[in-house]
């Protein structure tokens, strides 16, 4: 699997320039972007994040932290070189250079997966934690 196909739909969102922050119509025009929005490996993509500007994808249920799901959540960053950063919500981060490669919310009426676009290996990580973090299931490798 590779990086996300979603760059140009993300940047469609942004401000092109500080002067357009005032430009009504040309927020509008940004937003007729969102009218029609992507998946990746069958996960929708439901916004981006507020302050890091990650695309958000929605898993389909609710999640829950426990013991076990936040270590099988250790065990899977391991195998992407990763460490999980708890903070209001858990932070996969690259050991090489501590750079933030994916985050997963669970303060929604659905669990969330914000990932870094440029990440090389960012939809297999989306596949594998929406696989490992279903609750009720039993755990899955590869999917």
């Amino acid at each position: 699997m590779s990086k996300l196909t979603v760059g140009p739909w993300i940047a469609a969102q942004k401000l092109p320039s500080r002067d357009a922050a005032r430009d009504r119509l040309a927020f509008l025009e940004r937003t007729r972007v969102r009218r029609e929005t992507p998946s990746v490996a069958g996960f929708p993509l439901v916004g981006l994040g507020g302050s890091c500007g990650k695309p958000c994808f929605a898993l389909p249920y609710v999640l829950t932290w426990t013991e076990e799901n936040t270590r099988r959540l250790e065990e899977l960053a391991a195998e992407f070189g990763c460490y999980v950063e708890y903070g209001a919500y858990p932070h996969l981060k690259l050991h090489e250079n501590d750079q933030e490669v994916g985050a997963v919310q669970d303060w929604t009426t659905f669990g969330t997966v914000y990932l870094r676009p440029g990440y090389e290996r960012a939809e297999e990580l989306l596949v594998r934690l929406a696989g490992l973090l279903q609750p009720d299931k039993p755990r899955q490798n590869h999917l």
